[in-house]
């Protein structure tokens, strides 16, 4: 069940859901708005090789906007902090962003309960576009558990990503055993 922006307040009000800042005009029907940040990355190498850490450097995004270029897998960060604590969270790409070219994500559009951070963004282009700090990017909505949780992402030993961080953060898949 999708929680209606009824029940997204409730769980804000009783700290279910964690959401930093928070603009009531940022909540919808059955989601809630999120923001890109002036927080964006690129990996160092051209060739990435999953068994090993594949840097990134960080940079921020001018007063002006950045222009993003195909071929080139950005990594971005949402300005708000988001916590989940008895729902599942999904961040899905809003259509006006979807409309002008740009995928938010490769893959992990779904987060655990328990995830605590900001979101990491998987930006890829079809054709260059500008965009800016500030700009809805996203809109997560959120999934009602059924039955209880043992272990929260947040208490997981095999969590990757669980260090607070505004900025955007590679993928730790050098970390799995394979």
């Amino acid at each position: 069940m999708i929680l209606s922006d009824d029940e997204i307040l409730k769980s804000i009000e009783c700290g279910q859901i964690v959401l930093d800042p928070f603009d009531r005009e940022c909540l919808g029907t059955n989601s809630y708005d999120v923001h890109l940040s002036k927080h964006l990355a690129t990996y160092k190498n051209r060739v990435l090789d999953a068994r090993e850490h594949n840097e990134i450097e960080h940079f921020e995004m001018p007063e002006e906007g950045f222009v993003l270029e195909p071929q080139i897998n950005y990594l971005g960060s949402t300005i708000e902090y988001t916590e989940t604590h008895h729902t599942v969270p999904f961040l899905e790409g809003k259509s006006s962003v979807g409309r002008l070219g740009i995928d938010i994500h490769a893959t992990a559009g779904k987060g655990d309960v328990g995830f605590s951070n900001h979101w990491t963004l998987e930006i890829s282009v079809k054709q260059p576009v500008r965009v800016y700090e500030g700009m809805p990017i996203g809109q997560l909505i959120y999934f009602r558990v059924e039955g209880a949780v043992l272990t929260p992402y947040s208490e997981k030993a095999s969590a990757k990503y669980n260090d607070r961080s505004p900025l955007p953060v590679e993928s730790m898949m050098w970390k799995n055993k394979f």
